[in-house]
């Protein structure tokens, strides 16, 4: 594992942020179809927690996974190209925005339905511990999962259990369209933990660099043996989906939460630090354009899964 600097994790989160932005121009544009998720302000918490984890550890994320996959290592090419359907997708275009896979890099989903995934990070986390590796999952949900059953059941067995698991949360304040405090009687999602003696802590989503150092001290707890719930505080600028009409909540709000928009809080850190000026920032932006723009380009010329292989992987052979 090597730790990135800062302008590192500035790329990262201009990538996922430039990716999701072409995404949504191309799903108006009818290239990307079904359900499309953005993750545009939340970008911090998967930039600075995910280079803490080695790559022996796995992710298990949420279907708001696209920066997830790609800042686990997944190339921009095989994620469009799920994105459009192709057969070159990291899910071979059957999975699409909310499913994205891929197994040789531990990143294990994409689950499309809410707190689904914990048992299943419990799991993968108890396969570790009985197979004597040292390996850490970690598990990104939103605050809506926290009022699914899954989500108590998950973090009594890993409590229980004493399993790796390093929860993830996080917070942008709606499940959907509910606000937090109107379906959480208790808000505090830290002690929700606590009350399965999981040791948590609670920090700014929103920024990069506060995420990263709680990130190496959640991953150090986990991999020590204990199971720990980090909840990142953070804000999605664009609406939960594509077809979200977003009446929950005002414009006012919204423009409140991108003051702290996480790409310009580090941008104009690092300007004040006099580690990145002008010059710098536009080759970053450039450098990321050429990247999203190959992604786009190698998706659209990929093919369609032939008609003779759909039932591949779904349905079984039987012999006459």
């Amino acid at each position: 594992m090597t730790t990135p600097s800062s302008q590192q994790r500035l790329r990262d989160m201009m990538l996922v942020r430039r990716f999701e932005e072409r995404c949504a121009e191309l799903y108006g544009a009818g290239k990307i179809r079904g359900f499309l998720h953005l993750y545009i302000g939340e970008e911090a918490v998967a930039a600075g927690l995910l280079p803490a984890l080695g790559p022996a550890d796995t992710v298990v994320a949420t279907y708001r996974e696209h920066g997830h996959a790609l800042l686990r290592g997944v190339p921009a090419r095989a994620v469009m190209a799920e994105m459009f359907g192709r057969v070159s997708g990291c899910s071979r275009g059957r999975g699409g925005s909310m499913h994205l896979f891929d197994a040789e890099r531990r990143m294990y989903g994409g689950w499309a339905i809410v707190a689904g995934h914990l048992p299943v990070a419990v799991g993968l986390a108890l396969a570790d511990r009985t197979l004597g590796r040292p390996q850490v999952t970690a598990c990104f949900f939103g605050d809506g999962a926290v009022a699914e059953g899954a989500f108590h059941e998950a973090m009594n067995l890993a409590a229980l259990w004493q399993l790796p698991v390093l929860f993830v949360c996080e917070n942008n304040l709606y499940a959907m369209g509910t606000a937090l405090e109107r379906y959480q009687a208790q808000p505090d999602l830290v002690l929700r933990a606590r009350g399965y003696g999981v040791d948590a802590a609670s920090v700014d989503g929103m920024d990069v660099e506060v995420v990263a150092a709680a990130a190496r001290d959640a991953v150090e707890r986990v991999r020590a043996g204990k199971p720990f719930l980090l909840e990142c505080r953070t804000y999605r600028f664009r609406a939960h989906s594509m077809f979200d009409a977003e009446l929950y909540r005002g414009s006012d709000e919204v423009a409140r939460w991108k003051q702290r928009d996480p790409i310009a809080l580090l941008a104009g850190r690092l300007r004040t630090r006099g580690q990145l000026d002008d010059a710098a920032l536009a080759a970053l932006e450039q450098d990321v354009a050429r990247e999203v723009e190959d992604a786009v380009s190698f998706a659209d010329a990929s093919a369609l899964e032939p008609i003779e292989e759909l039932t591949r992987h779904v349905m079984a052979e039987v012999a006459p």
